[in-house]
């Protein structure tokens, strides 16, 4: 997983809910991280519009951890690449 993908994710997200990115790591869960659903929304149009990706709306209520926020922008990168 390269280092810049996620700290941009990180980045994004520690900017959109007003914390320190050194608060954040690739384990925090939202849970841990006290975010909630609308917390969850937020992040995934943060990202969306970051990346220039769309998350479909069915993983949405999935993304629990940032490292599936990291890791599903990874996969979708790759298959816009691909494509």
């Amino acid at each position: 997983m390269p280092g810049s993908l996620t700290e941009r994710v990180i980045a994004v997200i520690a900017k959109t809910q007003h914390l320190p990115p050194d608060a954040i790591s690739i384990d925090s869960t939202f849970a841990e991280l006290k975010f909630d659903s609308l917390d969850g929304i937020n992040i995934v149009f943060a990202v969306e519009t970051e990346f220039d990706v769309s998350i479909p709306d069915d993983q949405v209520p999935q993304i629990k951890t940032i490292r599936q926020v990291v890791e599903g922008i990874e996969k979708l990168l790759a298959e816009k690449t691909a494509s």
